[in-house]
């Protein structure tokens, strides 16, 4: 008995004590539901589903609004006004990296993904200069895109017409993308070491969206004591790490400081001319880090945009044929399609923004976290406070985008069928974190849409009324359901 008193006073104090903790921020942080002890609002939050929580919970609580995600408590931004006030107008203050355990278990302070303070900003400053040097939003990688749009159309037209699903063929197109730029080379699309990449990039992103991943975010003790999946993906991340790695050494006996070929080059040159400085940032590991943040930033999201772009044109013939027509009218068919037709092609735009819209990829933004305390409207968020984005509510917006959960290029169109931009589009999220290959999977997705409708007829597989377009949400991201097409050669 006297067992069982001590450790019901042992399981009170804690109690008590999880409680204090939670307490004193909450007169200066936004309301929100009331948290329990230890797992805080955990129960009221679908892990399988979180954007669609957040939206549920801002209908009792605004815009902006506090949830507890275990003890620490999470700021959450609703709606196109608050996050356009936190991300552009108070920019630097929301900038930060927001806490996601598993990754700083994987990347260890290093990258550009999940780090913060001067490494963040001399890796990211660093990026953009690079590849706009390699041609982002240039003619130089337009050519590099344009070949790579030329293969992909090969190897459609060898699955002769015959029901395919092209799940695996995207993602390899989009991925060499990412390895022109960082080894200066692209792989056939048989190569192993392509195949091995893809394998893996799919399987991390099935882990990382699983209800699992969610829990052990929230609770990481979890991490490095119970058995996972999780452990899966530092298997899965160093493969491609030491392949990056072995092409780092390679590119050290060829380096000519003079005539750098890719973004191993410029870095390894940067490392040169920054270790004379005495600087820190630029490191093999940071090398490492970064180069593996682009690859499995670039590859799968461009890849599953295009998946599902290819599955609402077969839902809606109608928008295939307008876009087929205004290919013929500016392009035609006896050349490669350019970025300098995309301004004279607004309908194609249009869809493009609006599969980017529709499919909301991202439903809830990596975390961000503020810099330092910030006063925001009548609130005070602690400096290092996490911050969620609700990406939904501003893509979803029925005010902007009327019946936004409808499929409809019009939503980015005039009444004279002129292209008409939107605030409210962000699907590479807004500020200092916005993504910093934008450029490039603009023109992937727009090169190499346009010229598999210049090749190939969409013919599904199944009664149109039987295609499910509705999202598979799998916790990070929104993935379409599984489908097979048959591309017929024009």
């Amino acid at each position: 008995m006297d067992l069982l008193v001590v450790l019901l006073l042992c399981l009170s104090c804690w109690l008590l004590l999880s409680l204090w903790k939670q307490n004193p921020e909450k007169g200066k942080l936004p309301p929100g539901p009331h948290p329990l002890p230890f797992i805080g609002n955990i129960l009221q939050i679908d892990v399988k589903n979180i954007g669609k929580s957040l939206c549920s919970l801002s209908k009792t609580y605004g815009p902006v609004f506090t949830l507890y995600l275990g003890m620490k408590p999470v700021v959450v931004l609703h709606g196109y006004k608050a996050v356009k006030e936190a991300l552009i107008d108070l920019g630097e203050e929301f900038s930060a990296r927001g806490s996601f355990p598993l990754a700083e278990r994987i990347n260890n302070g290093h990258g550009i993904l999940f780090t913060n303070g001067k490494t963040w900003k001399e890796i990211r400053r660093f990026s953009l200069m690079t590849l706009r040097n390699l041609g982002m939003g240039k003619s130089g990688l337009e050519s590099r895109v344009q070949e790579e749009a030329y293969h992909l159309v090969e190897e459609l037209k060898k699955t002769n017409a015959l029901p395919y699903d092209p799940t695996f063929i995207l993602g390899c197109a989009s991925c060499n993308m990412v390895c022109s730029i960082i080894f200066q080379n692209r792989f056939d699309y048989t190569d192993q070491t392509l195949i091995g990449f893809l394998e893996r990039f799919n399987e991390n992103s099935k882990i990382l969206s699983s209800p699992w991943i969610q829990v052990y975010n929230i609770f990481p003790a979890l991490i490095d004591y119970l058995p996972g999946s999780h452990h899966k993906i530092y298997e899965n991340l160093a493969y491609t790490k030491n392949y990056i790695l072995e092409k780092m050494k390679e590119h050290q006996e060829s380096l000519d400081t003079n005539n750098p070929r890719d973004f191993i080059d410029y870095f390894l040159i940067k490392k040169e001319q920054e270790n004379h400085n005495q600087q820190l940032e630029f490191t093999c590991e940071n090398l490492v880090a970064t180069a593996s943040d682009l690859f499995g930033a670039g590859t799968e999201t461009t890849s599953t945009t295009l998946r599902y772009a290819l599955l609402l044109l077969l839902k809606h013939p109608e928008v295939t044929a307008k876009i087929q027509e205004e290919i013929d009218c500016v392009i035609g068919r006896h050349r490669s399609p350019c970025m300098q037709d995309r301004s004279r092609m607004p309908y194609t735009n249009a869809v493009l923004h609006e599969v980017q819209r529709y499919i909301d990829l991202i439903p809830v933004d990596v975390p961000h976290a503020v810099t330092c305390d910030v006063k925001f409207r009548n609130y005070v968020i602690p400096k290092g406070t996490n911050i969620l984005i609700s990406m939904t509510s501003v893509l979803h917006d029925d005010k902007e985008f009327p019946n936004p959960e409808i499929f409809d290029p019009a939503h980015f169109l005039d009444d004279s069928g002129n292209f008409k931009k939107s605030d409210y589009f962000i699907p590479f999220s807004a500020g200092k974190r916005m993504c910093v290959g934008e450029s490039l999977a603009r023109m992937e997705l727009f090169l190499f849409l346009t010229s598999i409708l210049q090749n190939f007829t969409l013919k599904p597989v199944v009664d149109i009324k039987d295609l499910d377009t509705t999202p598979i949400t799998n916790g990070f991201q929104h993935i379409p359901p599984p489908y097979q097409l048959c591309f017929i050669p024009l």
